[in-house]
């Protein structure tokens, strides 16, 4: 692994694991797709992309868990699926984001950042109290590393390289 590599978060599929299709590399990423992960794999080509993977913010079964634990970041990784270098590129996204209106809704603040995103936040515990509400409890941190490792082992175990990107397009 070169600097670049190391810069961009370009990682390479361990020697001798033979790739798959591209339609079957797509398959095993949609197939991340759970009730129980608080993100979703969806088709991108809305936006420019083969596939988003995206935190579940504004779906009605977790919308309550990122509304208590006061998200203000809303995280996704657009990939590209390159079948004739057996790799996917990627590009993240980050918005800043408020919760406005009686029924929670996001409302998208100016600030965004683009390329490869690693944003960490430190681990909290909800426990009730004037900060958090009265009935909130549980643990919650931000990492996208929980969106993301999942996508990358998916596509190393493929046999395809996950390739990070920076500037430019997918």
């Amino acid at each position: 692994m070169g600097l670049f590599d190391k810069l961009t978060g370009t990682r390479r599929p361990a020697d001798g694991v033979a790739a798959r299709t591209a339609v079957e590399v797509q398959a095993e990423l949609l197939g991340l797709n759970s009730p129980d992960v608080p993100y979703v794999v969806r088709d991108g080509r809305a936006e420019g992309a083969d596939l988003v993977a995206e935190w579940r913010v504004l779906d009605p079964g977790w919308r309550t868990f990122f509304v208590r634990a006061r998200v203000s970041r809303v995280f996704q990784v657009r990939m590209r699926l390159v079948a004739e270098k057996n790799e996917v590129r990627s590009l993240d996204r980050q918005y800043e984001v408020t919760w406005a209106g009686d029924t929670p809704r996001l409302v998208l603040a100016a600030e965004a950042h683009r390329g490869q995103v690693r944003t960490v936040s430190k681990r909290w515990t909800l426990g009730g109290g004037e900060e958090h509400g009265p009935d909130a409890t549980g643990t919650f941190h931000f990492d996208t590393s929980d969106l993301k490792n999942p996508l990358q082992d998916t596509v190393l175990a493929a046999g395809w390289t996950w390739r990070g990107v920076v500037t430019g397009t997918l």
